[in-house]
């Protein structure tokens, strides 16, 4: 088979460090939760190699590159149904998922943040993600309130999921080799259901805050909250990145009851 050729547009860059790819399958945690995992832009195989090996799950791969998936229908003709060509971010998951499913993949790291936010969108069927995403956005990912590095992002994915920094890979295992140093990550559900408060609201006041992170809260959140009832507000004094994901659900509460 001719190899599939890395495009620019969709942001390919293809592992080749087999070893690698085993320890990033290996850091799946199925443990009964799932039987099901979804592997998004394969690519040439690398990861689905040791995905098809694993009997505790079933594989499903998704690319959007015609290349790829004629390539991995010669590679992997038992897959039939479970290889699918089309665009991830468009995907509906229950049309082909009915219960809980992992998500794997070695991300296009143009559309990073598009992933992780279709995740937090499916999050009550999305129970785990394992998933090579540039170091710097795999450390907004894991950061923690008070660093330069916390945000819109940090607090979202750490409200639904325990977030995990594994490793750090050296651009030389890719094919071409990325300008920027990569990492895995892996989030896992937590048992949150739902947020204790308005989660719309909750949304909104992350959003809010942070878009302008050099003001304060009180100034930040103007439109949204009640000026006058919330005049002895201590957290409104901070700026965005001090609040932990607790600290805003008590904010999102106390702007609830003083509407």
């Amino acid at each position: 088979m001719s190899l599939v050729r890395a495009k620019k547009h969709l942001g390919q860059h293809f592992l080749t460090d087999k070893n690698i790819a085993a320890k990033i399958v290996d850091s799946l945690r199925p443990a009964n939760r799932y039987s099901q995992v979804l592997e998004v832009g394969p690519g040439m195989g690398i990861l689905s190699d040791f995905l098809l090996q694993k009997p505790d799950y079933q594989t499903y791969l998704i690319d959007i590159d015609t290349e790829s998936y004629l390539f991995l229908q010669k590679k992997y003709p038992q897959l039939a149904e479970r290889l699918i060509n089309a665009d991830f971010l468009e995907m509906d998951f229950s049309s082909v998922f009915t219960g809980p499913f992992a998500i794997i993949g070695n991300f296009p790291y143009n559309i990073s943040s598009q992933i992780l936010f279709k995740v937090l969108d499916s999050r009550q069927q999305v129970v785990e993600v394992v998933g090579m995403f540039q170091k710097e956005v795999a450390e907004r990912c894991t950061a923690k309130a008070g660093s330069k590095d916390y945000g819109i992002l940090s607090v979202f994915l750490q409200a639904y999921y325990k977030v995990e920094y594994l490793f750090t890979v050296k651009a030389g295992v890719f094919n071409p080799p990325p300008k920027v140093l990569s990492a895995v990550i892996r989030l896992t559900r937590n048992e949150v259901e739902q947020l204790p408060c308005d989660e719309k609201l909750f949304w909104q006041v992350v959003k809010a805050g942070f878009n302008q992170r050099r003001k304060t809260l009180r100034n930040a959140l103007s439109a949204l909250i009640n000026k006058e009832a919330m005049a002895n507000e201590a957290m409104l004094d901070l700026r965005a990145e001090r609040l932990t994901v607790n600290d805003f659900v008590l904010l999102t509460n106390k702007i609830t009851e003083t509407r």
